[in-house]
């Protein structure tokens, strides 16, 4: 029986009156990328110090490779759970240069077995050049290879990041995420990244999960938790959302942009969910919409629009209405999601 790298059993984590942690649950299998994503103070990098057991649980437990790493009042110890961990700042030691970093938490192991491990993560990471530069020469890009190529010198089943672009700017950012993760995935190792930006999570995942308030609320790939939330707070955290409340009788919900197939939604009040880029100009369409505001921006027009006090923007090529319009709004049903 093959067992998930990572097994999450309803855990939980508690600071004196504050619960940070509250029954989350999620697995991942072995290899690819999986993002933790949810605002900030979510309990994600409390979920990530458990996971490496710099954290006891207060409940539940978590599994690696089918082995029990921790429970209430019992822990592997975080060097021999083979887990490679990230940190934030890249937490390099500043004492050690880069060749010694690398190596660090390969000091039982004989020099010269040392010495090609160590030699093998400067060149997956492309850092060869930087083997005896000191941390406080180098580049943000570059520390953050280094702590990476350490964090894998044990080769880890699972490598944990925990915001691992955020201190990189724009086109740099992207750019290293990409170079990064090539070489991540190179390797075969389950990866496990904690973000706070939803386009990041979802151009860089293969599996999603989805915390709020310490709660998971929701995995799956990115294009499932996008299109098909299991909740408006789940749908929030990957992009703008228009609520419309509804109400549901016979399986048939109704609000002011239209009816929809309810699914298994029991007869009562509801809410209609729907992403911007489900809506489009439609002058034939009855649904109605006024135009708030519209900005031009050379080859097209953000024109604002409100729908029973909901406002969303549309992208606009070519002519575009004028504020004070009304205009006439088309909904793909096949994009619209019912919630209770």
């Amino acid at each position: 029986m093959t067992h998930p790298v990572l097994d999450v059993r309803a855990v939980s984590r508690r600071y004196g009156d504050r619960q940070a942690v509250t029954g989350a649950s999620f697995t991942l299998t072995a290899g690819g990328v999986a993002c933790l994503l949810g605002p900030s103070g979510c309990g994600k990098s409390t979920l990530l110090r458990m996971i490496a057991g710099l954290e006891p649980v207060d409940g539940g437990e978590i599994h690696l490779g089918g082995t029990i790493a921790s429970q209430p009042g019992r822990a592997i110890a975080p060097e021999d759970r083979g887990v490679g961990l990230v940190f934030q700042d890249f937490a390099l030691f500043p004492h050690l240069n880069v060749t010694d970093n690398i190596g660090f938490g390969l000091r039982g192991r004989p020099n010269a077995e040392r010495a090609v491990r160590v030699e093998a993560m400067l060149a997956r990471f492309h850092i060869e050049h930087l083997a005896h530069a000191w941390p406080h020469t180098l580049s943000g890009g570059e520390q953050q290879r280094v702590a990476i190529a350490r964090a894998l010198a044990r080769d880890p089943a699972l490598v944990l990041l925990d915001e691992p672009f955020s201190g990189l700017d724009g086109q740099l950012r992207a750019e290293v995420r990409a170079a990064v993760l090539t070489d991540l995935r190179a390797t075969g190792t389950s990866v496990l990244i904690v973000t706070h930006d939803p386009r990041e999570a979802m151009q860089v995942a293969d599996h999603l999960i989805l915390m709020s308030h310490g709660q998971v609320l929701q995995t799956g790939t990115p294009e499932d938790c996008y299109r098909t939330p299991v909740s408006v707070a789940a749908a929030r955290l990957l992009g703008e959302s228009l609520v419309f409340r509804a109400h549901v009788r016979a399986g048939v919900a109704q609000c002011v942009i239209g009816t929809f197939d309810a699914g298994g939604q029991p007869d009562g009040d509801a809410v209609v969910m729907a992403r911007p880029d489900a809506l489009a100009l439609c002058e034939t369409s009855p649904i109605r919409a006024e135009v708030i505001e519209t900005r031009f921006s050379g080859d097209a027009t953000d024109v604002m629009l409100r729908i029973a006090e909901i406002n969303f923007s549309l992208c606009v090529r070519g002519d575009a209405p004028r504020p004070g319009e009304q205009v006439g709004i088309a909904v793909d049903s096949n994009r619209v999601r019912v919630l209770g």
